[in-house]
């Protein structure tokens, strides 16, 4: 049996969520969530609370429980609470700023890379080396900061390029290092 699948999932007052024939809606004040249930697991309200289901005892039944009910939880918190992603960029001369709804990186090549906005995602950044990617959507948030990061990955030789922050890279010993060490 599922443990994540069994615990109901509380529901705050700012929040309404719906089910029509297989379609759940979140809203809240942050952001709205659309996503589908599958047929066959079932979403029931008892008290203020809601208890994801199975209608069989299969085991892609039994997969999906537990992901569906940590999916919808998810959803829950991101429109109360926006999840957040945060970016640094790294490297002599390498920064960002934002023009209009789209963000400018300069990251080492022969011109800005442009980052479009999408919707239902906010970018910010804060001073000329972060970006702060926040929304309701917490698999979108975290789409869209490894595409950010896939710009520019982190060279595994100097540590330049964008990274996640708070992100430990494991740097490489160049050439000369690796002569030296054997020479000994």
């Amino acid at each position: 049996m599922s443990k994540i699948g069994q615990k109901p999932i509380n529901i705050s007052a700012g929040v309404n969520l719906q089910i029509n024939e297989g379609l759940i809606s979140v809203k809240g004040p942050k952001g709205e969530w659309k996503g589908t249930l599958p047929r066959v697991l079932e979403l029931k309200n008892k008290n203020n609370q809601w208890i994801v289901s199975r209608k069989n005892e299969k085991k892609t039944s039994k997969s999906l429980h537990g992901l569906y009910r940590t999916l919808i939880n998810n959803a829950i918190v991101g429109v109360e609470t926006p999840w957040q992603k945060r970016l640094e960029i790294v490297g002599t001369g390498f920064n960002v700023k934002i023009q209009g709804n789209d963000i400018v990186f300069k990251v080492g090549y022969s011109h800005p890379v442009i980052f479009q906005s999408v919707p239902g995602i906010t970018l910010q950044v804060e001073g000329n080396n972060k970006v702060i990617i926040s929304g309701s959507d917490k698999q979108l948030v975290g789409q869209i900061a490894f595409q950010i990061k896939c710009i520019r990955k982190p060279d595994v030789y100097k540590g330049k390029g964008i990274r996640y922050e708070g992100e430990v890279l494991r740097i490489k010993p160049g050439k000369k290092v690796k002569a030296a060490g054997a020479a000994a």
